[in-house]
């Protein structure tokens, strides 16, 4: 590998970290990015995938008081065992509509127009909901019953469509739901580890015969920048959506899935 391919890995790795936690859709981008540099990573979007993991270990990391709380308390402390079933019910749906639609979903759905038009459709739906969700009535992620779990479970499982997002799919169906931005998007966090991890998981099983020596050097240094990247932004996104909304990442999604369809169709 030369070192072009080596910097594309590190740059498609600070996307996926600066993407995968808000709004915006880090599979999207990552298929956008990889078309528009003809970067000849692993096959079958593992590349992709794996450096998911980097920004799951984020997650583990800055949350890392609470998952040990749960973990020390889960045989006798009920809140504790009511997050875990919580994540559990919501992590549920996506497992099995995963493993059954996987190879449908690879094949068909990861394509630039895809991505770039679900970009534009997701941006305006995020508009309308910012505008007329009902009004809170979950104020903080511990309020979240299984019942309502189950129900973001199910809403997450949307960004199967590459360029709606997870993230997005899930806050987004949060609060039509009654829950406020803040215990939407910390809620979408939790939720994110079962559920990237068995995707990575899952592909780097299904394509694992296909993979070479050659291809782990480039999905480490994507990893590690995923890393790096994802602290960042999880560390700052509850204060600024909880001041601002999640309005400019929709007017982005507008913007950039724009700009993909003309660029696309210039291309074609």
């Amino acid at each position: 590998m030369d070192a072009i391919s080596y910097l594309t890995a590190a740059l498609l790795g600070i996307v996926e970290g600066l993407t995968e936690f808000i709004p915006v859709s880090s599979t999207g981008h990552l298929i956008l990015l990889v078309d528009l540099l003809g970067f000849q990573g692993p096959a079958g979007h593992v590349f992709e995938i794996a450096i998911q993991f980097g920004a799951i270990l984020a997650i583990c990391w800055l949350y890392r008081h609470r998952f040990f709380h749960v973990a020390t308390g889960l045989m006798n402390d009920t809140e504790s065992q009511r997050f875990v079933v919580n994540i559990l019910l919501a992590f549920l749906p996506a497992m099995v509509i995963g493993a059954i639609a996987h190879d449908f979903i690879k094949s068909a759905l990861f394509s630039p127009w895809v991505v770039s038009t679900m970009l534009i459709v997701g941006g305006i739906i995020i508009l309308i909901i910012e505008r007329w969700h009902p009004a809170p009535q979950v104020s903080h992620v511990n309020q979240i019953s299984p019942g309502l779990a189950l129900k973001i479970g199910l809403c997450q499982c949307v960004a199967m469509i590459p360029g709606v997002s997870r993230s997005g799919a899930t806050i987004m169906g949060s609060m039509l739901l009654g829950c406020g931005r803040a215990p939407a998007t910390e809620f979408s966090f939790f939720l994110a580890v079962p559920t990237m991890l068995a995707a990575t998981v899952y592909d780097l099983y299904k394509n694992w015969s296909i993979l070479s020596f050659d291809d782990f050097p480039l999905i480490a240094v994507g990893f590690v920048c995923a890393f790096i990247a994802a602290m960042l932004v999880v560390k700052t996104l509850i204060a600024f959506v909880s001041k601002n909304g999640f309005a400019p990442f929709a007017y982005y999604r507008l913007i950039i899935g724009a700009l993909m369809l003309v660029l696309l169709f210039a291309g074609s």
